[in-house]
């Protein structure tokens, strides 16, 4: 089990690395804009594509490293009231609902992807497939449905205790 999670954390935060880099990449695309409209009267073609593109690349791809470190925002205030076992319960029905959800988020993204793919959608200016971005995407919320996966055993084996 802690191979599994150890493998699931450096996937985690390889995919956090390339989010970091869209963020860059996004900054990146702002700016040479404002720098060609400033100085050469003539934008960047297809700005909102890429910075709309790179941004849900940012939030797909970093969603995994935040959920195992813990990076969410939980409110516990009445949670806390509780006693450890309790709590435990509790944490492990949220996170089994998480799983589910966000199971069923990427189930949804790989038939979208296949959708677009067959469909043959582009980005509007660009003109580039918007398919590989969603797989991208669903690859990510799937990589956060195995972190929540090693969460609830970790919280399951609290209530057991």
């Amino acid at each position: 089990m802690k191979q599994f999670a150890a493998l699931v954390q450096s996937f985690s935060r390889s995919l956090d690395i390339i989010a970091g880099f869209c963020i860059v990449a996004t900054m990146a695309v702002v700016v040479l804009n404002i720098v060609l409209r400033a100085f050469l009267g003539n934008p960047l073609l297809g700005t909102m594509d890429y910075v709309t593109l790179l941004m849900a690349l940012t939030i797909g791809l970093s969603l995994a490293y935040c959920g195992f470190k813990n990076g969410h925002i939980a409110v516990d205030l009445i949670i806390e009231k509780f006693s450890a076992k309790t709590q435990a319960i509790i944490d492990t029905g949220t996170t089994l609902i998480a799983v589910i959800f966000w199971g069923a988020s990427a189930w949804y993204m790989v038939g979208y992807a296949r959708t677009m793919a067959h469909t043959n959608l582009v980005a509007p200016t660009i003109q580039i497939p918007l398919y590989p971005v969603i797989y991208l995407i669903s690859f990510g919320l799937m990589l956060l449905c195995l972190v929540l996966v090693l969460k609830l055993s970790d919280t399951v084996r609290k209530v057991r205790k």
